[in-house]
């Protein structure tokens, strides 16, 4: 980087430049960026000498909240009403470089209190024992739900004796089929979001949990998702994936409405970080290096996180905050809307957030803190790839094997940002709360609170509060009584209260028609979403009262009607939708959600059930089922066409598969590719590596090659030709390389 371009980021004006505030406009001093050190020691380092590591823009601090000892190899944290951390952790995680160990179910989930007040971590229990590799956790009211690697179930821990350590365990959801693949390419999330569903990542499903009960409902072409899932004040969820590169996408609507990333989400150059130490352990080689030896192309990215504190300056709120473990770093972006489009900026110009010259560090989530600051969690170690990354042969084993990566393990530590003069909260204690008092929390300016007293709200499914809730549903204006007088979000506070009253089940339809007239915007696109209740039910006096969206002033009420309305089994919704696609014809993002509402149905499942359709009914079946596994997992580089997903810079994660020599060729030697991998040049042009899927079952691996053959027109592969790929390939550790398999 030149002096001259780093000096245009010396000042940042946030609020002025993206959004035009008429406020006061906060200006941020950047650091200034140490020399690169191309080639870094790995040594171990002190919580407190890592700290002196870290580089963030001026007024920003970082605390430590916990470190080892208290805890070990941390993946994900979550809070429950009181303000108690849980915490995963991932003990067997990569402990050498052939990831000895990896699945002995020793893992731990550890509960941590503070209770001294002072911000840090200071009571640790081990919560839960004997785990293996848990991956997402949600606390409800009075438990906590759980999912481990290699497993969809969801388990309801609970502590009844109030010791630290649950005592009574039970499934809450059960699925008999076996996640397989490497710990990288499974689910994550167990967000529970605005609109009272819990998302995950990959599974296109989601929870609810109410009654005492969960209720499973299936989506059509979700966005899939990697490490890590984030939602916005209306809900609106930020994915990313590794496998792809992808630091962001799926951010243009609500999940439920299937996957949209449109051209220009991420701005000019996006996805080039600016790290300020060398970056030798990239999986993807040479070709993902500067010539200064940073990482110059986003790889790791995990744990995002859409900022909705309030004790850091305001014009932190709503940016997203992505960690990158493998250039050392964390991204902060801006969300900007143009024209209905929602477009991520870098705060900074050529320079991040917060970056270290400790290679040890490894930031793999963010989280907004019940305190108002911003928590990151710190996995603390040396190697941060999965072993199907790191095996003979892989351009990661020499460098870990140099660096001494391998032996920087058993260690973690999250800290949290804070920003001088802007002391954090207090710790929470909602759990103690009536709902009668959870409802003034829904106007609380930390989008934590008003979250989880929504969700304490509905777990307890208190029909006492309905009164109160419609109240400030319908006119919110008067202070008198309220907690949060002089912070509040009168629109946001509606929209909450709009939810839980949806959550509780007292959504009725007079009262949801007379919030289309509200002068919020927010408030009248969360009543069009929740009209879909009765469109769904085939109620069509809505249709009359919907009509006047079409001319809201709003951009995204529009895009929200057109959305709303693919739900409509009435004609009535059709003529609407065309008439939106007359008005807004050339709008790049009402005019897709017309067109993919007017489909009305999974209408690539239905191109593929007419393709095959002259097929076998087993034949069919396996394609069909190939189908769901493929979008679960090799979409996230093969892309939902099979042509690759499309880099920024014009080139492709993984080789297509649409003509591929390999794909229409010998079905055993296909399941090669699958069962130990690829690596090497693809057509004379190296991609890097395609992790093995051995541990699948033989019926899985040929489900998923007889969809893309059956895309390729050829005939479907049987489970048998997957055993006989599995016996010539018996004994067999390493990828393979196509010249190997040509001989």
């Amino acid at each position: 980087m030149s002096k001259m371009s780093f000096r245009k980021a010396y000042y940042i004006i946030i609020c002025l430049v993206f959004f035009g505030c008429q406020e006061e406009v906060y200006v941020e001093k950047i650091y200034e960026k140490p020399e690169i050190v191309k080639e870094a020691v790995s040594d171990f380092l002190s919580p407190e000498e890592s700290m002196k590591t870290f580089y963030l823009p001026e007024g920003y601090e970082v605390e430590l909240v916990a470190s080892e000892p208290m805890i070990d190899e941390p993946v994900t944290i979550a809070w429950d009403g009181n303000g108690r951390m849980y915490v995963a952790e991932m003990n067997t995680y990569m402990q050498d470089v052939n990831g000895s160990g990896t699945n002995n179910a020793i893992s731990r989930i550890k509960l941590l209190e503070d209770t001294d007040g002072d911000g840090k971590m200071d009571k640790s229990t081990v919560f839960i024992d004997s785990l293996m590799l848990p991956r997402m956790i949600l606390p409800l009211e009075n438990e906590l739900i759980v999912n481990e690697t290699y497993s969809y179930d969801l388990w309801s821990y609970k502590d009844t004796n109030n010791d630290g350590v649950a005592d009574k365990k039970e499934r809450v959801y059960y699925n008999e089929n076996r996640r397989g693949g490497n710990l990288e390419h499974q689910q994550s999330g167990l967000v529970w979001n605005l609109d009272n569903w819990v998302y995950t990542t990959y599974n296109p499903i989601r929870f609810k949990f109410t009654g005492g009960k969960v209720v499973v409902d299936s989506l059509d072409n979700m966005p899939s998702g990697q490490w890590g899932l984030t939602q916005d004040d209306m809900g609106i969820m930020y994915y990313s994936s590794a496998g792809s590169e992808n630091p962001a996408y799926g951010f243009q609507q609500p999940a439920v409405y299937g996957n949209f990333n449109p051209e220009g989400r991420l701005s000019k150059d996006f996805v080039q970080p600016w790290p300020i130490v060398g970056t030798p352990d990239v999986q993807g080689g040479l070709k993902k290096l500067r010539e200064d030896g940073t990482l110059n192309h986003f790889t790791g990215v995990a744990g995002q996180e859409i900022f909705r504190g309030h004790r850091l300056p305001p014009s932190t709120y709503g940016d997203l905050f992505i960690p990158e473990p493998v250039g050392r770093l964390i991204r902060r972006a801006k969300v900007k809307i143009e024209d209905g489009k929602k477009v991520l900026y870098n705060a900074y110009d050529e320079a991040e957030f917060m970056a270290s010259t400790d290679l040890n560090f490894r930031p793999i989530q963010a989280k907004t803190g019940p305190d108002g600051a911003l928590y990151i969690v710190d996995m603390y170690r040396g190697i941060i790839q999965e072993s199907n990354w790191t095996k003979e042969g892989s351009f990661l084993r020499p460098v870990i094997v140099r660096k001494g990566l391998d032996k920087n393990i058993g260690k973690g530590r999250i800290y949290r940002i804070v920003y001088k003069g802007i002391t954090p909260d207090e710790k929470p204690n909602l759990l103690d709360k009536k709902s009668s008092e959870l409802v003034s929390y829904l106007a609380h300016p930390n989008g934590w609170y008003r979250n989880t007293a929504q969700k304490l709200i509905i777990l307890r499914n208190d029909k006492s509060v309905v009164s109160e809730l419609k109240k400030l549903a319908s006119d919110n204006s008067a202070v008198n009584g309220n907690l949060f007088k002089e912070d509040r979000d009168l629109g946001l506070e509606r929209v909450h209260a709009l939810w839980t009253l949806d959550g509780l089940g007292m959504s009725d339809k007079e009262f949801i028609k007379a919030r289309f007239n509200d002068k919020d915007e927010r408030v009248r696109l969360t009543a069009i979403r929740l009209s879909e209740n009765f469109i769904k039910a085939g109620d069509t006096t809505m249709y009359a009262d919907l009509e006047q969206f079409i001319d809201d002033p709003s951009i995204e009420v529009v895009n929200q009607l057109a959305l709303s309305l693919r739900y409509g089994k009435d004609n009535t919704s059709t003529t609407l939708l065309n008439r939106i696609k007359e008005k807004y014809g050339s709008h790049e993002i009402i005019s897709h959600s017309t067109i993919e509402s007017l489909k009305k149905d999974d209408y690539k499942l239905a191109a593929l059930k007419k393709h095959i359709a002259d097929r076998s009914i087993r034949d069919k079946e396996r394609i069909l089922r190939g189908y769901e596994s493929y979008k679960q997992l090799c979409v996230t580089c093969h892309g939902e066409n099979l042509k690759g997903v499309l880099l920024e810079d014009g080139s492709l994660v993984a080789p297509t598969l649409i003509g591929s020599p390999r794909v229409t060729g010998d079905r055993v030697t296909l399941s090669k590719i699958l069962i130990n991998g690829l690596i090497g040049p693809v057509d004379g042009k190296d991609y890097g590596i395609m992790m093995p899927l051995k541990d699948n079952s033989d019926g899985y691996i040929a489900d998923v090659l007889s969809y893309i053959r059956a895309l390729n027109n050829k005939n479907a592969v049987g489970n048998g030709q997957v055993r006989d790929a599995r016996k010539q390939s018996e004994g067999r550790e390493d990828y393979w390389t196509l010249k190997e398999l040509e001989e």
